[in-house]
């Protein structure tokens, strides 16, 4: 996304890691910019601007380099073009198959004692339009890069294939009538069909890896049914604007961000926020834009149109990270910068080699053609880019989102997690944690105190409604209820009075905690809060006793089993009193807690911690910020703040304690897939460059190998996949 600090530009032309190289350099030349990276993969290239810039600057700096830009075209258009590229490459494709595979059939037909040749007459009519009109791309490509003074795949390609058609020709027309000259029309025409062919590999691959953003893209509905003084009327989304009432029937998408005002339903949000059970849905819930509805129909009032919905930040934040340049590839940059003039001069040295040492002048030329060929570039610029795409889509389909390529990169090496305690381990609303009865009888004091509750906003009232219902407890009506200012609630049930509320309370009631008084010393040094029932009238006496206290989210407790089976060790990091935050890290296994800590001082605490080592910062709160911030790596929760969201590298996109361990594994097999992705591209080149130079591999094998080295090193980025946010180990 485009905004007066930044421009996402789609470029066209780029085939290898030195293409995307020269239209960054090209972009940082443009006074007024800041920063640029091009992504390979995708296509795109992230410029940051320090002042107002015209684009049409940037265009013109991309256009002199050789290749193509324009300004960011919206994504179904971006999309079209795509495929009709595509279509175009499949239709090339197999029209060079058709031509190179009766070149190549004689060869194939050897070992199995079949010595024939075509003539060479139509050996030249079916390698001329491969070379001249299939290859005219990689001509019109290197002939922009000679121009430019720097080197690509292009220009490899071109020149080994012409030098074997060249000489092919020259043979032909030197051999006398009825002799059998020595031809390579096959080497030249099968060399384009297999780069051809990895390109056309390549291109599907990448299709693949940006699957996530397309699967984002269709989730925004285009139209709505908006209501107006009970006037149903379906208009286009843009016509909407805040405020505005939106009916969603059952299985519809939510069109918009907003606030249920009528119905009951459950919302899909499995696409959204990777959470797998429907959410139940009620006047007051909101709701996200893209969204399934189920079976209720919905009066939504919208809140947030466009670029401000969640879905629309979600596929910013997923565009952001895979247009992203992470670290490691600062390596890759810099050998592709010389990579293709040391080819060059590699294959003028092979070929100066071979004459020198006796060899004729056919031998010598197609050795230096096999070293042009194997020496493709490809696989070097498509390594990081296309496990980073495949590794933030599938990250971004179960709710990790991940801002950036350093983040991913980074996180791999994290030895410690810090967490904030409310609302990142714990739900950040109280539940009954214990009660006890004077009489024993449990359920009864849960349904006076429920009847005294029943109707307040309060949150300790909702935990013991909560309670209440969940035990299946009818609750009776209270007559003369009223607020007890600062201590709590009163009213009568069936005759007798009531009252609900704190110390306070007990003290001005003149009651003495009797033989609760021990329980409540346990509870409150276990930092619980706590609430007594008395009975007023016509005894004066206490009833029971109920302590609240937050609760642990599902899967908190596996996810510090998870970081623990790693080596990576758990700490705890809260505002909250030391009782509350001890009786949270014992039941977790956490041992180093830091409790009553001002935001400052979090900050302060993560980065003792990282003189040890790489430290995450988990948190969902405002205090947060400055601690996620200080971390290496800021996990913010999805359900927090949006300061927190900002201040972190990845967000998650629901409350999942679970999904920490898994962003910190995801992030581990990403990084495993680029070393492999980077071993693979250099091993091609370390191996098939001298085995070229010595003559050990003939020019249709070296395509072949160049070919093989793009497509296999995608391939094994689209493994990422397959992974799943809690698989045993997340081992890569």
């Amino acid at each position: 996304m485009s905004s007066p600090d930044t421009f996402d530009l789609p470029i066209t032309g780029m085939t290898c890691a030195s293409c995307a190289g020269r239209v960054e350099r090209a972009l940082r030349k443009v006074p007024g910019v800041k920063s640029a990276t091009v992504n390979l993969a995708n296509e795109r290239a992230h410029v940051e601007v320090l002042q107002k810039i015209d684009p049409a600057h940037l265009i013109a700096a991309v256009d002199k380099a050789g290749y193509g830009a324009s300004l960011e075209q919206d994504t179904a258009a971006q999309q079209a073009d795509q495929l009709k590229r595509h279509d175009s490459e499949r239709w090339h494709l197999t029209l060079a198959i058709v031509l190179a595979l009766p070149l190549v059939l004689p060869m194939l037909l050897q070992p199995f004692g079949v010595h024939w040749m075509l003539p060479a007459w139509l050996q030249f009519v079916l390698a001329t339009p491969v070379q001249f009109f299939l290859g005219a791309r990689f001509y019109v490509a290197a002939f922009k890069a000679v121009r430019a003074m720097a080197g690509n795949m292009d220009l490899l390609v071109a020149l080994g294939t012409s030098a074997g058609y060249g000489l092919s020709v020259y043979q032909w027309l030197v051999t006398p009538a009825g002799g059998m000259p020595h031809l390579y029309f096959e080497a030249s025409a099968v060399v384009i069909a297999l780069v051809l062919l990895g390109k056309y590999l390549e291109s599907s691959a990448k299709r693949q890896t940006a699957s996530a953003i397309r699967a984002l893209e269709a989730l925004r509905p285009e139209r709505a049914i908006r209501v107006v003084d009970v006037q149903e009327t379906d208009v286009a989304i843009s016509a909407l604007k805040a405020g505005d009432l939106v009916l969603v029937k059952p299985g519809e998408r939510f069109p918009v961000d907003g606030e249920v005002v009528e119905g009951q339903s459950h919302a899909d949000e499995a696409l959204i926020s990777g959470e797998s059970l429907p959410i139940a849905k009620q006047p007051g819930d909101k709701v996200t834009g893209g969204a399934i509805n189920g079976e209720g129909r919905l009066l939504v009032r919208t809140q947030a149109l466009g670029a401000e919905t969640v879905l629309a930040r979600i596929i910013r934040l997923v565009e952001d990270a895979q247009s992203a340049k992470a670290p490691i590839q600062k390596l890759v940059d810099k050998v592709s910068q010389v990579f293709v003039p040391v080819v060059l001069l590699l294959a003028l040295a092979t070929l100066v080699g071979w004459l020198l040492a006796g060899a004729s002048a056919e031998t010598a030329l197609i050795n230096a053609v096999a070293v042009l060929v194997i020496a493709c570039p490809c696989a070097l610029g498509l390594a990081t880019p296309t496990a980073i795409m495949a590794g933030t889509g599938v990250a971004a389909r179960h709710g990790i989102l991940i801002k950036d390529a350093e983040a991913l990169e980074r996180a791999h090496e994290v030895t410690a997690v810090v967490f904030d305690k409310t609302g990142t381990l714990t739900s950040g609303t109280p539940r009954i944690a214990h009660m006890i009865a004077i009489d024993g009888n449990a359920n009864a004091l849960l349904q006076q105190a429920g009847a005294l509750q029943r109707g307040s906003e309060h949150p300790l009232a909702k935990a013991v409604l909560d309670a209440a219902r969940e035990q299946g407890l009818t609750l009776e009506d209270i007559t003369q209820s009223r607020s007890l200012a600062g201590r709590g609630i009163a009213g009568t049930l069936q005759g007798c009075e009531l009252a609900l509320g704190n110390r306070r309370l007990l003290e001005e009631s003149d009651l003495p905690p009797d033989t609760l008084a021990e329980s409540a010393e346990a509870w409150e040094a276990e930092g619980r809060t706590l609430s007594w029932l008395i009975e007023l009238s016509p005894q004066r006496r206490v009833l029971g006793l109920f302590a609240f206290g937050d609760t642990l989210k599902p899967g908190a407790a596996q996810a510090i089993e998870r970081l623990t089976e790693r080596n990576i060790s758990s700490h705890l990091v809260t505002g909250d009193n030391h009782g509350s935050a001890k009786v949270v890290a014992e039941a977790l296994g956490i041992s180093d807690v830091h409790a009553e800590v001002l935001p400052a001082d979090k900050a302060a605490t993560v980065r003792e911690l990282k003189k040890n080592g790489v430290v995450a910062m988990v948190g969902d709160g405002i205090n947060d910020a400055p601690a996620l911030a200080a971390a290496d790596i800021g996990i913010a929760m999805g359900s927090g703040t949006d300061v927190a969201m900002h201040a972190s590298g990845i967000t998650l996109m629901r409350g999942d304690p679970r999904l920490i361990p898994a962003a910190l594994g995801i992030s581990r097999r990403t990084y495993a897939k680029i070393r492999q992705n980077l071993f693979w591209a250099f091993v091609y080149n370390l191996i098939g460059i001298p085995l070229a130079a010595f003559g050990l591999l003939n020019p249709v094998l070296a395509g072949a190998a160049m070919a093989l080295s793009s497509v296999s090193v995608v391939s094994n980025a689209l493994l990422l996949k397959t992974w799943k946010p809690y698989d045993e180990g997340d081992a890569p």
